[in-house]
């Protein structure tokens, strides 16, 4: 996967956001603790992380062993200082009568991915063990792959993620924010499903409402597909030409606990694409043309996270204070402008991030 050059004119090894799809991942979303080691505590990981992996993943060279690490809008702020991320922002809650997007804490996210469950458990135990009391965790899931591909709810989940050369277009920054080339943005959320609401529906019903056949995974006509569903709502279209997004979701759940849900990740260049989405979904286009897969769906958790390149992590000192937050003007939406007043240059030579 090409990377973008960066600001300085060397190009970043980005984290493998776009690591193929495994059987096994572990979703850990943790808070940082306010005690004054935090920080060095969490930089030194960041540096090692690399060095982590490798050591777990020589247990079984064809595991495909992955580990993306992210961080929150405040978590950057107290690990980092300035330049920030051109778009980073906390989570926006959506609300639309009974639905909810809500927002939940959450600092850093490891998204770790393996053929094996046990290689995402050696790496996810390897990773507390380093961070001891600086952090605490928030959320912690367990996904699975389920039978050729599908959710709990019987369908294909995935099938229109990008490939190839297209995979860097829709995830990696590039020249919009130089600083940051390679990195990504992620937009992570913990559905639980109502499966009896859903399975007392009959198939087309339920085909209705995702898009897609349910056996051959194939999508409907747009003669008989309703502009409520949920791949219309899901696509979204600037100037002609679809945004795409990455996504590597991954069901989950306690059957014993009556527990059933689908860990939603989608990674992007832009959390704006992302989010229309879930205005989409939550509020509908037009307003009340909402998902109809959220009256059997609800978001427990909400969060949004900055992907660094690898390099950026790995070039990380351990020991200079953070610098204070920078003053950001805010466009018309509420996001910071990317136009040159963030002062962003070139990572190697901000002292801000050594």
């Amino acid at each position: 996967m090409s990377v973008p050059n960066g600001a300085d004119g060397v190009r970043p090894v980005a984290q493998p956001v776009a690591a193929p799809l495994t059987r096994a991942a572990i979703f850990l979303v943790v808070g940082l603790n306010p005690a004054a080691e935090t920080r060095a505590a969490l930089r030194s990981v960041c540096g090692d992380l690399s060095a982590l992996l490798r050591a777990v993943e020589f247990r079984d060279l064809e595991g495909a062993l992955s580990c993306v690490m992210g961080f929150g809008s405040d978590a950057w702020d107290r690990l980092f200082g300035p330049p920030r991320p051109a778009e980073l922002h906390p989570f926006r809650e959506i609300r639309a009568g009974t639905r909810q997007a809500v927002s939940t804490p959450g600092d850093v996210l490891f998204h770790i991915r393996a053929k094996r469950m046990d290689l995402c458990f050696e790496l996810a135990t390897q990773i507390m063990a380093r961070l001891e009391h600086a952090v605490a965790p928030v959320d912690e899931v367990h996904g699975f792959r389920y039978f050729d591909d599908r959710d709990l709810l019987g369908f294909v989940d995935g099938t229109e993620n990008p490939r190839g050369d297209a995979v860097v277009e829709a995830v990696l920054i590039g020249e919009e924010d130089p600083a940051f080339a390679g990195g990504s943005y992620v937009i992570v959320q913990k559905y639980l499903h109502d499966l009896d609401g859903w399975n007392a529906l009959s198939t087309e019903a339920q085909e209705r409402i995702i898009g897609r056949t349910k056996l051959s995974d194939i999508e409907l006509d747009d003669s008989i597909k309703p502009t409520s569903a949920h791949n219309v709502l899901n696509t979204i279209v600037e100037g002609g030409k679809e945004i795409k997004i990455l996504r590597d979701n991954m069901p989950f759940g306690r059957p014993g606990h009556s527990e059933f849900g689908t860990y939603y990740i989608g990674y992007s260049r832009s959390p704006r694409t992302i989010e229309q989405m879930l205005e989409n979904m939550f509020i509908g286009l037009p307003p009340g043309n909402y998902d109809r897969l959220l009256d059997f769906s609800r978001a427990v958790t909400g969060n949004l996270f900055f992907i660094p390149s690898a390099t950026f992590l790995e070039n990380l000192a351990e020991d200079q204070p953070a610098a204070p937050a920078a003053s950001v003007e805010a466009g018309p939406s509420g996001q910071p402008r990317n136009d040159g007043s963030l002062g962003i240059g070139s990572l190697k030579g901000d002292t801000s991030h050594e």
